[in-house]
């Protein structure tokens, strides 16, 4: 079925299979704009400090050290993930340089918050003095959350698809927002929610994990963030193989390198913790007791 308006033929799909994004705009709140991108990161910061917090207790751990923590992520993570990103697009910025800080239409990388996000950890982790793996395993789980939330702003952005594809879950990309070497597809892989979906699932994994780590001494410290480097690095890695819009280096899909990279470092890590018996290289002794809160 199609309409035809103003000289354009527009396609409309059955409303059960019609899906595509609404736009950018939440909402106009003259002269405030609020648009999804924002609103997506946002909640999912105030629910991966507030789970963050939970889990923190849960251990015995004070809830105020990972509030604290949450904004030297910030700090670290966001203006990182915007670099990465530029670094990488920088041929299409040089252009238009005061597009470089107009972060709310999106172009963040995830890989590079994770990296502004791992400095920072190190860094208040040593000023602190509190064991660095241990606050990972705390956040680990609020991170992929976070991604799986966040991973929706791209949709709100017609952002981040995959290939022209007919599946019955295809994503309907408006012309403005097609490459130019597929103007002449309607439909794609709606590559944002494979990636929601599964860091979903690795979300629940890594839930899993740490609530037997409370009853088990099994499971060692920094099992958590070991876990989360290959599991979402596997599936970021075939992903990323659909992606019209990859960050590129030559020939290379850069998210593909980095995500090989992280199942390499985790896979070394696990093998370090439990074939070798060994604790992880830390700020401070492993068994450091400093997180520990009071009963009060």
């Amino acid at each position: 079925m199609n309409i035809i308006s103003f000289g354009q033929t527009i396609p409309v799909l059955p409303l059960a299979f019609q899906f595509t994004s609404p736009g950018p705009i939440l909402v106009k709140l003259w002269p405030l704009t609020i648009r999804w991108y924002g609103f997506l990161i946002a909640s999912a910061v105030l629910i991966g400090v507030s789970l963050s917090g939970y889990l923190a207790k849960r251990r015995n751990i004070n809830p105020d050290l990972l509030s604290d923590l949450a904004i030297w992520l910030l700090v670290g993570a966001i203006p990182c993930a915007r670099i990465y990103y530029v670094l990488f697009q920088w041929q299409e910025y040089a252009q238009n340089p005061g597009e470089v800080f107009a972060i709310w239409k999106g172009g963040i990388a995830i890989h590079g918050a994770i990296l502004g996000g791992l400095i920072a950890a190190l860094i208040f982790a040593r000023i602190k003095k509190v064991p660095f793996w241990q606050l990972t395993d705390l956040v680990a789980p609020s991170l992929i959350l976070g991604q799986a939330i966040g991973r929706w702003g791209n949709f709100f952005n017609s952002e981040a698809f995959g290939r022209p594809t007919d599946l019955p879950w295809k994503l309907y990309i408006a012309p403005e927002y097609r490459p130019r070497e597929y103007l002449d597809f309607a439909y794609f892989h709606p590559t944002f929610l494979y990636e929601s979906i599964w860091n979903f699932i690795v979300f629940g994994i890594l839930l899993t994990l740490f609530f037997r780590s409370l009853s088990s001494k099994r499971i060692k410290t920094g099992t958590l963030i070991l876990v989360y480097l290959i599991c979402y690095s596997s599936g970021r890695l075939w992903i990323e193989g659909l992606r019209t819009d990859s960050l590129m280096l030559g020939p290379l899909r850069i998210a593909q390198v980095v995500s090989i990279v992280g199942i390499i470092l985790g896979l070394a890590g696990l093998a370090w913790l439990y074939l070798l018996g060994r604790s992880l290289p830390d700020v401070v002794p492993p068994n450091n007791d400093q997180l520990e809160s009071s009963s009060e």
